[in-house]
C-alpha cells in the first residue's frame, strides 16, 4: 500500500531508469502480501510488523543522515504531530489490520485485492468533502464497490476463512485512503524520506506497544530461517527500497504511470500466492478481483485525462 495523491510530473528522467523503478513498485509491493503471510506463519503480528517498520525507519534515517548530516532529520513539532497522525492511519492502521487478517487466515492475494480499492475509498473523501470528480470516475467506483461485494460474499461469507478478517482488510483500506487523502493537507517535512522515516517511526513503535500488550511476546531462536527472510524481505525492499522507487518517481514521471501500481499489485499477489503457497484462484476471486481492478483502472485514467 501507498499514497494516492494526483500531481504532475516535475522533471523527466531516463526511460530505463524509469522502467526499473516501476518493475520494483510493481513487483515488490505486489509480493509482501506474500511476505506477511510466510512471516505470520510463526511471528506474531502486531510484534512482527511493528518491528519490521521500527528497523526500516531506523535503515532510512542512517542513510539520510549519512547523505545529510544530522540536520536533515530536524522537524518541528508540528510536523513531527502531522507524521505521527499519518504513520497511525497508514501504518499502525492499515499495515497492522492487514497483517493481522493474513495471520487470521485471508489469504495473500484476496487481501491485495481488497486493498487495491483504496483509490476507491479516495474518491469517496473527495466526494465528501465538496469535490464533485468525474461521471467516468464515479462510475469506476461504483463498479469497484460492486466488485468488493462479490470478493467479500464469495470469500468471507463462503466460508473460505472468517470474514473478520475481510473487514480487518477493508478497515485497513479506508484508513490507509484516509491517510493518503489527508497527508498533502498537513502540515509535514518538505522532504519525502524524512516524512517516511518519523511515520515508519511512529507507527512501528505503536503496532510493538499495541503487541506486547496483547500478550504477544518475541521469540527469535524459535522462528525458521523461512519466517526471518520473510521479515528481512519486508525490511528491506517493502518497507525501504519499493517506497523509495516510488517516491522517486513521483518526482521524475507523471503521478498517472506510478499510480498504476494500484492495479498491477494484486496480479502479482495473487500469481505468488498460487504459485508459492498455492492458495486456491476461485472462479468468484477471478471474478471480483478483475471487477476491481479494472474499476480502479478506469477511476486513474478518469482522473488524468482532466
Amino acid at each position: 500500500m501507498t499514497t494516492a495523491s494526483f500531481a504532475p510530473a516535475k522533471t523527466r528522467s531516463p526511460l530505463l531508469l524509469i522502467g526499473a523503478a516501476l518493475t520494483i513498485v510493481y513487483v515488490v509491493w505486489g509480493s509482501t502480501y506474500l511476505a506477511i503471510r510466510i512471516m505470520v506463519e510463526e511471528m506474531p503480528p502486531f510484534v512482527s510488523a511493528g518491528a519490521r517498520f521500527l528497523v526500516a525507519s531506523l535503515l532510512l534515517a542512517g542513510v539520510l543522515t549519512v547523505r545529510g548530516g544530522l540536520s536533515r532529520l530536524a522537524v518541528t513539532r508540528q510536523q513531527l504531530l502531522g507524521c505521527a497522525r499519518i504513520g497511525l492511519l497508514l501504518v499502525a492502521v492499515g499495515q497492522g489490520l492487514v497483517t493481522l487478517a493474513e495471520h487470521g487466515g485471508a489469504t495473500s492475494g484476496i487481501t491485495a485485492l481488497l486493498v487495491a480499492a483504496v483509490p476507491l475509498w479516495i474518491i469517496c473523501l473527495r466526494v465528501l468533502s465538496g469535490e464533485r470528480p468525474a461521471g467516468t470516475t464515479m462510475a469506476g467506483v461504483a463498479i469497484g464497490f460492486g466488485g468488493l461485494v462479490v470478493l467479500v460474499a464469495a470469500t468471507g461469507f463462503g466460508g473460505a476463512f472468517p470474514i473478520w478478517t475481510m473487514v480487518a482488510v477493508l478497515v485497513a483500506g479506508l484508513s490507509w485512503a484516509y491517510g493518503s487523502w489527508r497527508q498533502p493537507r498537513m502540515a509535514l517535512p518538505r522532504d519525502p524520506f524524512v516524512i517516511a522515516v518519523y511515520e515508519m517511526l511512529i507507527g512501528g513503535a505503536v503496532l510493538t506497544v499495541a503487541g506486547f500488550i496483547s500478550g504477544e511476546r518475541l521469540d527469535p531462536a524459535a522462528y525458521s530461517a523461512r519466517s526471518w527472510m520473510a521479515w528481512g524481505y519486508l525490511v528491506l525492499f517493502g518497507s525501504v527500497a519499493a517506497f523509495s522507487a516510488y517516491v522517486w518517481l513521483l518526482q521524475s514521471t507523471a503521478t498517472s504511470l506510478a499510480a498504476t501500481y494500484a492495479y498491477v499489485n494484486p496480479l502479482v499477489a495473487v500469481f505468488l500466492g498460487w504459485l508459492i503457497l498455492a492458495e486456491p484462484v476461485t472462479v468468484p476471486l477471478v471474478v471480483g478481483g478483475l471487477i476491481v481492478v479494472l474499476a480502479v483502472a478506469v477511476v486513474v485514467r478518469s482522473e488524468f485525462q482532466r
